[in-house]
């Protein structure tokens, strides 16, 4: 089954977390194709119809309805229905990742106008700006009925929209949670990428040594995962347990402790997901000395913590680090001192963090 994914803002991270949320499903991915934010699958099994409520970094997922040489595609489509509305007005667009625009968006005009609809094409003139800093165009109007795409070159490959993230649902639930921390609190996006780095499935327990008002938690909790959070901070576990209690999860799938992670102990569970202390808020950039001794804490922080659970975790380890602005130059920790104190692997090291954000995210993903 042809699929494609139009990858949020940060493309290397977005592509990192489908694959391991494929991975763990255990839908082989029997090839993948890579154009601007746009990622083509070829995936062994059908997806589910909700499939982008558990992914944070993807946008929109279309289905492949046609594929071939251009003169082949032409001909296929014309075996498709491309439009299921009742009303003959018609608002579409065209996601391009291909060298071929030109022939598919003369292609519609003609088809819909000999199909006698009122076809308008809406072009995508919202741009985002990637992680690597060029831009990508989403869609400006929510007055489309439907959104198709074209992907690639020697083959091609036209499709429809059929599943797009609904950003509204995902802030409102966020915003109207009883306990919020604005300035500390991780988005439930980067929750969910998390979540699926970390390749723990439906019923396996999740660990969050650094769980705050519990985030990662919920988002967890919201796929049926099962959840063990720990917090030092009094305060943050109350919230977490208010925030859990709102959200009306069952009480038997999550246990929250008020403990220091460098010396609880736990029974066994699957992984890790936790963005741990980033160290203070910054105005201003740091002096690097200073941005080291932040460095060099949350280091001997997260060893100690890794080296805690170590014989308890059997599965990946996914933490945040701070990616800290010195100059027109980023720092963070160095992670082989982390993989050497603590036994793990890296697989993963992907960077998350806005242009003039001074402490941004470095991303880790560890196994055994």
């Amino acid at each position: 089954m042809k699929y494609l994914f139009i990858l949020g803002r940060n493309i290397e991270l977005s592509k990192a977390e489908v694959f391991s949320y494929f991975e763990k499903l255990g839908n082989r991915i029997l090839k993948y194709e890579l154009e601007k934010n746009g990622l083509f699958l070829d995936l062994e099994n059908p997806i589910k119809e909700n499939e982008i409520d558990f992914l944070g970094g993807v946008i929109s997922i279309g289905k492949v309805i046609a594929s071939g040489t251009e003169e082949e595609l032409l001909k296929n489509i014309d075996k498709e229905e491309l439009y299921f509305g009742t009303e003959n007005k018609l608002n579409y667009t065209i996601w391009n990742f291909s060298k071929s625009l030109e022939v598919i968006r003369d292609y519609l005009k003609e088809r819909f106008k000999k199909e006698k609809l009122k076809a308008t094409l809406k072009h995508l003139t919202r741009e985002i700006k990637l992680q690597e800093g060029k831009r990508a165009n989403v869609p400006s109007s929510k007055l489309i009925n439907e959104e198709y795409f074209i992907f690639g070159n020697k083959e091609l490959y036209f499709g429809k929209i059929f599943q797009t993230c609904n950003y509204e649902i995902i802030e409102e639930r966020d915003m109207n949670k009883p306990v919020r921390r604005a300035s500390l609190a991780i988005s439930p996006r980067l929750a969910k990428i998390m979540i699926n780095l970390s390749k723990v499935k439906e019923d396996e327990i999740l660990l969050d040594p650094f769980c705050g008002i519990g985030t990662i938690l919920s988002e967890a909790l919201l796929q049926k995962i099962k959840v063990m959070g720990i917090d030092k901070d009094e305060k943050a576990i109350i919230g977490a347990k208010q925030n859990l209690e709102w959200s009306k999860f069952d009480k038997k799938d999550y246990q929250l402790i008020n403990s220091n992670s460098t010396k609880t102990q736990i029974d066994y569970v699957y992984a890790i997901a936790t963005e741990p202390d980033l160290g203070e808020i910054l105005k201003k950039i740091p002096t690097k000395n200073k941005a080291k001794e932040t460095l060099q804490k949350f280091e001997d922080l997260i060893v100690n913590v890794l080296n805690n659970f170590r014989e308890k975790i059997s599965g990946r380890v996914v933490f945040t680090s701070p990616n800290i602005r010195i100059g027109k130059k980023r720092i963070h920790p160095e992670i082989e001192k982390i993989l050497k104190k603590t036994d793990y692997k890296l697989i993963y090291e992907l960077p998350e963090f806005r242009e003039n954000q001074i402490v941004g995210r470095m991303i880790y993903v560890l196994e055994r």
